[in-house]
């Protein structure tokens, strides 16, 4: 078997379960070592290794990594990368904290990278870390909605076309109507 065949061995029966919390933005989310502990038992099946190697690329304005994973067969390596900077004004992290932070990201992507681990369901990629969206605009389809008598008074009142935009989705013509007032 080739490497490439055994690297495609482990992308189609990995599995890694997401058992890390983010208590902060309330999801479940896969480390580094979760990937690596769920590589383990395709090692010595497959005779393969994983390695991980990390660098400082650059360091203006901030420090970049860029970290490599590699699977290796012994004469054969297969690597992807994952280039992760380094927030230097993080606060509440001491400066070990900052690279370790980096470098767990960084792990976890290249990684991911190597194995095609697909995260689009992963809650960390659609995490809004607690903000909440802006709520849908109504709408003011035409000059029989309430809110365009509403917007009508406004604007014989003194108000502004624009600030009624930032609340209503205007349809074209009731725009038009609206700025001939």
């Amino acid at each position: 078997m080739t490497l490439n065949e055994k690297l495609a061995t482990i992308q189609t029966k990995f599995k890694s379960k997401k058992s890390r919390f983010n208590s902060f933005g309330k999801y479940y989310f896969r480390s580094a070592e979760d990937i690596l502990e769920a590589t383990k038992p395709f090692l010595l099946e497959l005779g393969v290794s994983v390695t991980i190697s990390e660098q400082i690329v650059s360091s203006d304005p901030f420090p970049i990594m860029e970290t490599t994973a590699a699977l290796s067969d012994g004469k054969t390596n297969i690597t992807a990368t994952a280039m992760v900077g380094v927030d230097l004004d993080q606060k509440g992290m001491q400066m070990p904290q900052k690279f370790g932070s980096a470098s767990s990201y960084g792990k976890k992507y290249a990684l991911g990278n190597l194995f095609l681990i697909d995260d689009t369901q992963d809650s960390d990629a659609v995490n809004t870390h607690g903000k909440k969206s802006a709520p849908a605009k109504s709408k003011i389809a035409s000059s029989n909605d309430a809110a365009y008598d509403k917007a009508v008074q406004y604007i014989q009142g003194g108000g502004k076309l624009e600030a009624i935009k930032q609340k209503y989705e205007l349809a074209p013509n009731v725009e038009v109507a609206l700025q001939k007032l």
